[in-house]
């Protein structure tokens, strides 16, 4: 009777069960690999043939999705370094790594060789099991050893995950009052301080801190955040720093600000991008050095996943690309 019972019990339960799920057309690897698709984006949907913004040349924009994985969104920091490699961290704790593809005539067009991991927390468990306060990461670095950096907000912390693999230990951060989810947003490494050096910067305050591994941080430079908020920097090729600024309200919407300084802090170029433009909630920035000589600034979107308090946005994971000449 027992057995009659739970066998009348199965059936019950596979009777009341939904449509079961297609299979998959081709096998489906296993493993930290993924597709990345790409749908190209102009500067300005109204007018395609538009190029530049300034003195900054539209090198290409490329939509991100893929069809393998529903953990590719929320980017929100970027590094990409002269041979294509391109490292970036989703506000879920997810690290992106790939190869920047351009055609011809180098302009961006898509991404390979992408993958994506979930990184641990220093119990050894993903970090994204431990909910919005312990997996909200923000910048991203890769010192010249080859150890990474992670700031995160809400509980407000620096990571450095070795190189070797194993699990994470604290970094030096600045010794600041946080403002809740406002707080370590841009981080950079530091190579003309120290090899173990990197760069901290406040999203709300836009005070910079340079930190070491081996030592505590100390204050640096304040950014002027034009009434923005500061959300990414990186080293620009030959010295100097370049930052992104970001606001958002309900009449303009998201209003982006790059802003690039030389060697003595002195303003050499910026751009804002705000609609009729292709803007997005654009979150990371990363400098490269071209072999003409100019400068490409690479720019990522964070889209929420697609959704802010609960409700849809149709926001986008934006990857655009800027080439820019020294005056």
């Amino acid at each position: 009777m027992r057995l009659l019972a739970g066998l009348s019990a199965a059936l019950l339960l596979a009777g009341c069960a939904g449509p079961i799920a297609p299979l998959p057309q081709a096998p489906v690897a296993v493993g930290a690999a993924i597709q990345v698709d790409a749908e190209a984006v102009p500067l300005d949907p109204a007018n395609p043939a538009r190029d530049r913004i300034g003195g900054f040349v539209y090198a290409g924009g490329v939509a991100l999705t893929s069809r393998q994985t529903s953990r590719l969104h929320g980017l929100s920091d970027i590094k990409v370094w002269p041979d294509g490699r391109l490292l970036a961290i989703g506000d879920q704790s997810d690290l992106l790594e790939a190869r920047v593809a351009l055609d011809a005539s180098g302009r961006l067009i898509g991404l390979t060789g992408a993958t994506l991991v979930s990184l641990k927390a220093p119990t050894g468990i993903d970090l994204f099991a431990g909910g919005p306060r312990e997996y909200d990461s923000e910048g991203v670095a890769r010192l010249a050893g080859g150890d990474l950096l992670v700031s995160f907000e809400q509980h407000d912390r620096i990571l450095l995950f070795p190189k070797g693999g194993g699990v994470p230990r604290p970094a030096p951060q600045p010794d600041v009052k946080y403002t809740d989810n406002k707080g370590m947003e841009a981080l950079t490494t530091a190579p003309d301080v120290a090899p173990d050096a990197y760069r901290v910067g406040l999203e709300d305050s836009g005070q910079t801190f340079i930190c070491r591994v081996s030592t505590a941080c100390v204050r640096d430079r304040d950014l002027a955040l034009d009434g923005s908020e500061l959300v990414a920097f990186d080293n620009l090729p030959g010295g100097g720093l370049v930052y992104l600024l970001r606001s958002y309200s309900a009449l303009r919407g998201n209003v982006v600000k790059l802003k690039v300084l030389d060697r003595e802090g002195r303003l050499a170029g910026e751009m804002e991008i705000a609609r009729p433009l292709t803007v997005d909630n654009l979150e990371g920035v990363a400098a490269v050095a071209r072999p003409d000589g100019k400068v490409r600034f690479y720019l990522v979107a964070d889209d929420n996943f697609g959704f802010y308090n609960g409700s849809p946005t149709g926001q986008r994971t934006l990857l655009l690309a800027f080439d820019w000449a020294r005056p």
